[in-house]
């Protein structure tokens, strides 16, 4: 039983309720007990690990995406990168090293991170620090200033929160959070349908929207509507929507029980790359990919970036590099959950880019020659 437990099983007991998405919601952002108010989550001693902690070519990478973006805006000369849940600031250190050599960009430059956790807004101060460049804090969209902008976004829109709906009975019943007995949570349906779906599917179909998801994402068009700029998302996910749940929880790099311990795992869910471009779409910008990150990261050089580590390396070193490259580009199946095989990073994980309208092709985007 945890603390944030026993919260939601008030609620429920008031007669309050407690959708998929508000229970995700409290799980991860409760300002007390939540997932990440409390923890720092990455790493080996964490529960997972995100691409800018396994290499440093990650992050140098998209700073220099970012720079050749700036580029094609016409290089501005102020311009905001902004990243969404920048975790430890891995990358964003990562992405200004590389940018330290980038000239006029670089001097035109500032940075602001979204973040709600003040743990990891701490750790990120400190990991930022020293930096040359001004960085500002915000917890939302909101309170970032308007104007030309690149935004990031790794591993961000999983973790916002989902509904689920299941066909039961020729309509749609939302999921929601039931209590029993003993105090334990299970998925229940809410008493009345959603009149507003009409999809049509056989009975026990489960279909997943990511409403914040398209939330966060028509936001972010109509700022690149007003504002010329781009938005880089990536994140595991299908380019394809389609009916069917992908909920997981994860604890010590472990797949648990979503509804055993809020607020001790992390709560995930696949995002739906169509669904975001056409949310993009509908408001008026432009949409590129979504690609395989192992063709993106492949496009931006970092077969040849791994090798000019290498050059420099120690035998150990260079292992170390190869086995991170391997990490990031493996699109061959890994093992995942209770032994079933899982695509690797490379392949698992798509890139999207969302854009003013009148941008030309980004890199990492392009097609070959």
């Amino acid at each position: 039983m945890t603390p944030l437990a026993e919260h939601i099983r008030q609620l429920i007991r008031k007669g309050e309720t407690v959708s998929l998405d508000r229970f995700m919601a409290l799980a991860l952002g409760d300002p007390e007990y939540g997932y990440y108010m409390t923890r720092d989550p990455f790493g080996a001693d964490g529960d997972f690990v995100t691409a800018p902690e396994i290499s440093q070519m990650f992050g140098e990478l998209l700073g220099l995406w970012a720079a050749e973006v700036w580029a094609l805006m016409g290089s501005p000369p102020h311009i905001q990168l902004v990243e969404f849940g920048p975790g430890r600031g891995t990358l964003m250190s990562d992405a200004l090293r590389a940018l330290q050599v980038a000239g006029n960009f670089a001097q035109a430059l500032d940075v602001h991170l979204i973040e709600t956790s003040p743990y990891l807004e701490a750790q990120q101060r400190e990991t930022l620090g020293e930096t040359q460049f001004k960085v500002y804090w915000h917890t939302s969209l909101d309170t970032v200033p308007e104007g030309p902008s690149i935004f990031l976004a790794n591993e961000f829109f999983d973790a916002l929160p989902v509904r689920h709906f299941v066909r039961y009975n020729k309509a749609w019943f939302e999921k929601v959070i039931g209590l029993e007995d003993d105090g334990s949570f299970y998925f229940g349906l809410a008493a009345e349908p959603e009149p507003t779906i009409r999809a049509q599917a056989l009975e026990g179909t489960v279909l997943e929207i990511g409403a914040a998801a398209h939330r966060l994402m028509a936001a972010l068009a109509q700022r690149l509507l007003k504002h010329p700029g781009a938005a880089l998302i990536i994140d595991y996910g299908h380019v394809q929507t389609d009916f069917g749940e992908t909920l997981q929880a994860l604890k010590n790099h472990k797949a648990v029980d979503p509804l055993a311990e809020p607020g001790e795992a992390d709560l995930t869910a696949h995002v739906d790359f169509a669904a975001l471009a056409r949310t993009a779409k509908a408001i008026g910008a432009a949409v590129a990919g979504p690609v395989r990150q192992a063709d993106f990261l492949a496009k931006l050089g970092i077969f040849e970036r791994a090798a000019g580590l290498k050059r420099q390396a120690t035998p150990r070193q260079a292992i170390e590099v190869d086995r991170a490259l391997l990490r990031l580009m493996s699109t061959a199946g890994e093992p995942g959950a209770g032994g079933v095989m899982a695509p690797g990073m490379g392949g698992l994980f798509k890139v999207l880019a969302v854009t003013s309208p009148d941008l030309p092709p980004l890199p990492g985007f392009q097609e070959k020659p």
